[in-house]
């Protein structure tokens, strides 16, 4: 039967596997106190770093039904179980191991599936949820003003249309009244003149016989 320690070691760890996306196993032999302090705070909220027991360990991922981690549980192993962005606690563990050679990446299990520590570095190359979600908004947000834009476009045209044709109309009021020119004094004007002009060239036109013969038989004064 095993001892209570153990049986609530072997829980915690399956605990812990159950509750993560993924965990890195690491060899961290060399590293002082110190120095895995400093490793689990650069991690932070992103991955619970833990030294773990190989034995128990190996107990514990049966039971939480992890395979492939067997071969990587041999030395000293501390497991970084990870809850937060994954591809941030991957660039923590590297941009650690690359400050302090005694972390050694050994491998590890992501979304049901064993990884090894080559997958791991080309996870730590990614963007970061955070970096993608920004990229994400950003273009999201260059969509939506190119939207308002089009839509906006419209209506910019149409004012500057509006404010011509009122500068047009300001100079030629004829406009508003479908284009057709306005009864013009001219016209008046030219159809008035024509009666006097014939009544000129009666006056000074040649007289008729019988006007002559009229002023003929008329009687002659008796003063004269």
């Amino acid at each position: 039967m095993a001892r209570p320690d153990k049986a609530a070691a072997v829980a915690e760890i399956v605990e812990q596997f159950n509750d993560s996306a993924g965990a890195v196993l690491t060899e961290y032999r060399g590293l002082t106190v110190k120095q895995l302090q400093e490793l689990r705070r650069t991690l932070g909220e992103n991955a619970n770093y833990a030294v773990v027991k190989n034995t128990l360990t190996k107990i514990a991922a049966k039971e939480a039904g992890v395979d492939g981690v067997d071969d990587l549980l041999n030395g000293p192993t501390a497991i970084a179980f990870i809850s937060g962005d994954l591809v941030e606690a991957a660039k923590g563990l590297r941009d650690f191991a690359k400050a302090h050679p005694a972390l050694v990446i050994k491998g590890g299990y992501v979304d049901g599936a064993p990884i090894e520590a080559s997958q791991i570095a080309k996870l730590a190359d990614l963007e970061s949820r955070d970096v993608l979600l920004g990229k994400l908004a950003g273009a999201m947000l260059a969509s939506l003003s190119q939207a308002v834009y089009l839509l906006n476009a419209p209506l910019s045209q149409a004012a500057r249309l509006a404010g011509a044709l009122q500068a047009k109309a300001e100079q030629d009021p004829s406009i508003l009244a479908g284009g057709a020119p306005a009864p013009a004094e001219a016209t008046e004007e030219a159809a008035a003149p024509e009666a006097p002009a014939e009544d000129a060239a009666s006056e000074d036109a040649p007289a008729s016989e019988e006007s002559a013969e009229a002023s003929a038989e008329a009687p002659e004064s008796t003063e004269a």
